[in-house]
């Protein structure tokens, strides 16, 4: 099937949001607050220096799946590095290209850019994505991730 990859758009918000809310209760059993969802995708959406949104739709133009590329600029390599974020496909899209499809405009986007990587982070034990990300050409990093909740 062939999906339409767009940049998302502020009527996008709602079902954004919804993938944020089933995203997280998929993996980590966790509720989410919808309207501090909304809010924070709202906010991205009016504001591409917090992150852009990709949608994937199918033929009738509902949208299927959502990412979100986060910037990280290196003085190390003087260019930009992109993180991609809150990546879902709803499950009856899943294992259709739906996910490829998204990752191949995000390299091209990329390209057109200068960009000199791209980088996401996945939980260990989510082996479906890791699977999924080596099947793409994406290769473990050195880095481990910390992190302090201030």
């Amino acid at each position: 099937m062939n999906w339409i990859i767009c940049k998302g758009e502020l009527k996008d918000a709602a079902a954004i949001a919804q993938f944020q809310l089933d995203m997280a209760m998929e993996s980590e059993g966790t509720q989410l607050d919808i309207d501090l969802i909304l809010k924070g995708v709202t906010a991205a959406l009016q504001d591409e220096y917090k992150g852009s949104y990709l949608i994937a739709r199918n033929q009738e133009g509902m949208p299927v799946a959502s990412l979100l590329l986060t910037r990280e600029w290196s003085d190390w390599t003087c260019t930009w590095y992109w993180w991609i974020q809150s990546v879902y496909v709803k499950p009856e899209y899943r294992r259709q290209g739906v996910y490829s499809s998204l990752y191949e405009r995000v390299k091209e986007m990329a390209r057109e850019n200068g960009v000199h990587c791209i980088r996401l982070y996945v939980d260990r034990h989510n082996e479906r994505g890791l699977k999924t990300y080596s099947s793409l050409g994406m290769k473990e990093s050195h880095y481990l991730l910390y992190e302090e909740d201030i």
